[in-house]
């Protein structure tokens, strides 16, 4: 059985991540629970074809931010994990401080409090000394800190390329292998 993988969108700009794992999973018949906070939607709706509709419609369920009785929010609920793409400083700030203000940070600290894989794709630059610092508590907490870093050994053709390649990364960091992830020295 394959539990469900929870993905979380947040504010930052790079949307189109969050998205790409929302399909990638779904191309490989993964159940996803997605979550957006406010700040998210509006990103959503700058930045991707369809807003955040089409992320929801890509996500086999969907929780509003502020329902903290949704199943995610408690660890007796078995997922795969969790990835945030993308990763607000904000969010990546609650993660480190335990901080539960919405569904979407609780989801983050009881993946942590469960020993599973959370992957925040943190999306800010430059970085100042606190946000480095905010990346230290969580990596310490167990969290993965991911930038959305492109890899240009994969040589790609277009920005779609570069997306992909960081959210079948982003999945292989939660054990789950997709075609579309390139490791170095593969065609």
């Amino acid at each position: 059985m394959s539990w469900p993988v929870v993905v979380g969108i947040t504010g930052a700009s790079g949307a189109a991540f969050g998205v790409k794992v929302l399909e990638l999973l779904g191309a490989a018949g993964r159940e996803t629970w997605l979550v957006v906070t406010r700040a998210g939607e509006q990103v959503l709706d700058l930045e991707v074809e369809g807003g955040a509709r089409a992320a929801a419609e890509r996500a086999s369920r969907c929780f509003p931010v502020d329902d903290l009785a949704a199943p995610i929010a408690s660890g007796s609920v078995r997922t795969a994990g969790m990835i945030v793409a993308p990763c607000t400083v904000r969010t990546l700030s609650a993660v480190a401080d335990c901080r539960s203000s919405n569904l979407l940070e609780r989801a983050a600290d009881v993946t942590l409090k469960e020993r599973r894989p959370l992957v925040l794709v943190v999306r800010e630059t430059p970085l100042n000394t606190g946000h480095i610092r905010a990346m230290l508590r969580a990596s310490e907490a167990g969290a993965i800190i991911m930038p959305p870093v492109p890899a240009f050994y994969t040589a790609p053709k277009s920005v779609d390329d570069l997306v992909t390649q960081t959210a079948a990364r982003s999945l292989a960091l939660l054990g789950i292998d997709h075609a579309a992830m390139k490791s170095w020295g593969t065609p």
